[in-house]
């Protein structure tokens, strides 16, 4: 069965509906926007069309470092250059050489060429990079290039525009302080975001765009985004996007919502650093400094990664668990899933004992620390020691230790730690949608890449490489192996129907629906068609049975299909009953 969906989709592209198509060119490309003419660059190889480097906002720099992003002005006759990427937003604790500026905030638009765009518009998809709100970004890192998910729209016959979008990062995205707030700024990245949104509802027509078809995008860090923009001024509809799709991250968000304490201390210790303690306004100080005294102060171990968003009474209007309790989100469809074994990478390693366990939980050195002794001894319970049904994924047999440093607790800790992170409001919001009979469509990746080993499992990121239907592996060597070096031909299988989920939900806000569209040709192969079923939650009218929840299991080794979605419940429920007041969020 190699190759089979290769084969049903040379099919299914002449059997489907095309679009009008114009007679192609090596000129640029033009977009006209609002503000004019941009020129963009034929990529033959791909038979697409690049817009790179649009800037949807003023350069935040000088006196407005640190401020609430604001909207480019001004109109200009001819056309300017979006030919070459612009520079990606300062990050932190990042490894990647890439082209970085205080002035990044830009975007970047791939969509097929030779359409005619006069008569046509195109479905959007809008990508928001993770990377843990302080490393990250759309326009040097390949591992997010956007050009194999528009060229397999195109095969699939439901082509799609494709857009990323660059935010702020770390401090410089997301500074939080008294004085920040009293300025009139908060949740600056998130904001760049949100203006990036808004900036392609006004826009994205001269692309080809249709603005009334978005779907944003998100993985990790990303995928919270994409999150609190479901949520955003107390879930408030502006309009922006028509679906949703969270891989690793959810409307809930996985940090703590409401640290104004320990944010305030990052913020004083940074103007003592700096000196701007000394000043009348240490604020405008901060915006003073250059560039490079400012960031060496936040690029260290303590300031790094102490950024990322917070309650600010606006955009973060509250709790997100509370929002998603009383139904104060956007009733989009969703696509939202978590990979198998999140938790390695978050879990604290060296766990050896019960005792160890509770005192990470009860004291630290790591999240959620200070959680009541009660509740600690109720996640024990709900998370026994080496109980293989608590891991979905394979992390070594329970009889096996494993070596230093993972300690002998490692599957237990690591279960835990994916739950609470991820997988329990994974699940929660599934239930949300679905009680609020919005659709939903929930999944779990369950395919080991050869990114990681069995002690790691499908860990978190896992997925990135088969959802951008990244084959050749393009921005992992040489820090990082390809994702299918060495792997068969399934793994590329399940990498191409992943996609093409992605493809069609963003198309027609169902992952199935290109399923159908290829179905005859599959069941001719002999091939079963798998069905993603919505999440369904409640009582069954016919029989008046319970309905079992399913989410969709993406596996390479065997068949992809359906399952309940009740594994650790106990556990899962424990998490989620805790979300207010043990977890901050």
């Amino acid at each position: 069965m190699k190759h089979i969906i290769t084969y049903i989709l040379t099919l299914v592209v002449t059997t489907v509906t095309s679009v009008a198509i114009k007679p192609g060119t090596t000129d640029g490309p033009l977009a006209h926007t609002k503000n004019g003419t941009y020129k963009g660059i034929v990529s033959q190889p791909y038979d697409q069309d690049f817009f790179l480097g649009v800037p949807f906002a003023k350069p935040p720099v000088g006196n407005l470092r640190f401020r609430n992003p604001q909207s480019t002005t001004g109109k200009w006759s001819g056309t300017r250059s979006a030919q070459e990427y612009a520079p990606e937003c300062v990050a932190y604790v990042s490894n990647r050489p890439y082209n970085i500026s205080e002035d990044c905030l830009y975007l970047n638009v791939v969509r097929p060429s030779n359409i005619d765009y006069g008569n046509t518009t195109l479905p959007v998809a809008v990508w928001i990079h993770g990377g843990g709100f302080y490393m990250g970004g759309s326009s040097g890192d390949q591992r997010f290039n956007l050009s194999f998910i528009v060229q397999h729209s195109v095969e699939i016959g439901l082509p799609i525009i494709a857009v990323s979008v660059n935010y702020r990062l770390g401090g410089l995205g997301f500074l939080s302080s008294r004085e920040v707030s009293e300025s009139g700024s908060s949740n600056m990245g998130l904001r760049d975001q949100r203006l990036g949104l808004q900036w392609i509802q006004e826009n994205i027509a001269g692309f080809g765009g249709d603005p009334s078809k978005v779907t944003i995008w998100g993985e990790s860090a990303g995928a919270a985004s994409v999150g609190l923009h479901l949520t955003a001024y107390n879930g408030r509809d502006d309009g922006l996007f028509r679906g949703a799709i969270m891989e690793s991250g959810n409307p809930i968000f996985y940090g703590k919502q409401n640290r104004s304490k320990v944010f305030q201390n990052s913020y004083d210790a940074l103007s003592a650093i700096t000196k701007c303690n000394t000043t009348a306004d240490s604020l405008e100080c901060l915006r003073s400094l250059p560039l490079g005294e400012l960031n060496n102060a936040l690029n260290t171990s303590a300031m790094a990664t102490a950024w990322y968003p917070q309650i600010d009474g606006d955009i973060i209007h509250r709790h997100s668990s509370e929002q998603i309790a009383d139904g104060a989100f956007v009733h989009v469809p969703i696509i939202l899933g978590a990979n198998s074994d999140e938790g390695t990478a978050f879990a604290i390693k060296g766990i050896n004992t019960t005792q160890d366990f509770l005192d990470v939980l009860t004291k630290g050195p790591k999240g959620p620390t200070g959680m009541p002794e009660a509740f600690a001894e109720k996640v024990l319970s709900s998370y026994p020691v080496n109980s293989s049904q608590n891991v979905l994924a394979f992390l070594g047999p329970d009889f096996v230790a494993p070596p230093y440093p993972f300690g002998k607790e490692w599957r237990r800790a690591a279960t835990y730690w994916g739950d609470q992170v991820f997988i329990a409001n994974r699940r929660l919001c599934c239930e949300t949608w679905a009680k609020a009979g919005v659709d939903a469509y929930c999944y779990r990746f369950n395919a080991v890449s050869a990114l990681t080993d069995a002690l790691n499992g499908v860990t978190h990121f896992t997925e990135v490489a088969f959802m951008m239907l990244d084959l050749g592996g393009y921005g992992y060597p040489p820090i990082q192996p390809s994702p299918f070096q060495g792997l068969g031909d399934e793994y590329k299988d399940l990498a191409r129907l992943m996609n093409g989920d992605w493809i069609s939900f963003v198309a027609t806000q169902n992952p199935n629906t290109w399923h159908a569209q290829r179905s005859s040709a599959a069941q001719t192969l002999g091939m079963a068609v798998p069905e993603w079923p919505r999440y369904q939650v409640g009582r069954g009218k016919s029989d008046q049975m319970t309905v079992i929840p399913e989410i969709f299991v993406y596996n390479a080794n065997y068949s992809s299909a359906a399952e309940n979605d009740t594994f650790r419940q106990e556990g899962i429920n424990l998490i989620n009953s805790g979300n207010l007041k043990i977890y901050d969020r």
